[in-house]
C-alpha cells in the first residue's frame, strides 16, 4: 500500500468515526432530554467582587529573626563576662584594628541612637534588629545603642548588655563596635559601625 493510499484510508476512517460519534451523540442527547425533562436557563450569576490580594511578607526571614531572638534568650548569661564596668568591643575578622581605635576616639560621626532601657529582652532584641536594618537602609552607618549598665538587674548582671553584644556579633552588617566614651554613656552604651548597602 502506498503512502497516498494509506493517507486516503486514514481520512476515510476518520470520517466514518466522526459520523458514528455524531449519530451516537444525537441518540444520547435525545435519551438524556427524555430522562431529564424540560430545562430552563438560569440567570447569569454576577461575579463576586475580589478584594486586593494580601501584600507579600518575608515569612522565612521573620521566622529566622524570631529563632535568633529565642536562641539569644535561651543561652544563659555569664555575669562574669559583663561586669558593670566591662567594656564591649568587637571587630569583624580581617578588618584593621585602627577601626576600633577610631571608634573609641570618636572619629566617626554618630548618625542616630536607640535606647533599649526598660524593654524586655525579647522586645529589645526585635527593636534593635529593626533599628539597625533601618539605619543600613538609610545609610546611617555609625549609631549609638544605649543598653544600660544593668544596675537594676541584680545578681544576673546587665542582661540587655549581654544580649546586645551577642546580637551584634551575629549580624553580617556589623563591622565593629565598642563601648562608648564616658561622655557618651560609657559602659552603658555601645557605638556601632555598620556596613553600607552595596549599590
Amino acid at each position: 500500500m502506498s503512502k497516498l493510499d494509506r493517507g486516503a484510508s486514514r481520512a476515510r476512517a476518520a470520517r466514518i468515526a466522526k459520523s458514528t460519534i455524531n449519530e451516537a451523540s444525537e441518540a444520547d442527547q435525545s435519551l438524556f432530554r427524555e430522562a431529564v425533562g424540560e430545562l430552563r436557563r438560569m440567570a447569569p450569576v454576577a461575579e463576586l467582587p475580589r478584594g486586593a490580594p494580601p501584600s507579600p511578607s518575608a515569612r522565612m526571614s521573620e521566622a529566622d529573626e524570631r529563632a535568633v531572638i529565642g536562641e539569644l534568650l535561651t543561652h544563659p548569661l555569664d555575669a562574669a563576662l559583663h561586669e558593670l564596668g566591662d567594656t564591649l568591643r568587637y571587630l569583624k575578622p580581617g578588618l584593621p584594628a585602627r577601626l576600633l581605635k577610631q571608634l573609641g576616639r570618636g572619629e566617626f560621626s554618630v548618625r542616630d541612637e536607640f535606647d533599649l532601657h526598660a524593654m524586655r529582652s525579647d522586645v529589645a532584641l526585635a527593636a534593635l534588629a529593626r533599628f539597625l536594618d533601618e539605619c543600613v537602609r538609610e545609610d546611617r552607618l555609625c549609631v549609638r545603642v544605649i543598653h544600660g549598665k544593668g544596675l537594676r538587674s541584680g545578681d544576673r548582671g546587665p542582661v540587655i548588655k549581654g544580649l546586645v553584644d551577642r546580637a551584634l556579633r551575629r549580624r553580617g552588617d556589623v563591622l565593629a563596635y565598642r563601648s562608648a566614651a564616658n561622655s557618651d554613656g560609657g559602659s552603658g552604651a555601645v557605638i556601632v559601625l555598620l556596613r553600607g548597602r552595596t549599590r
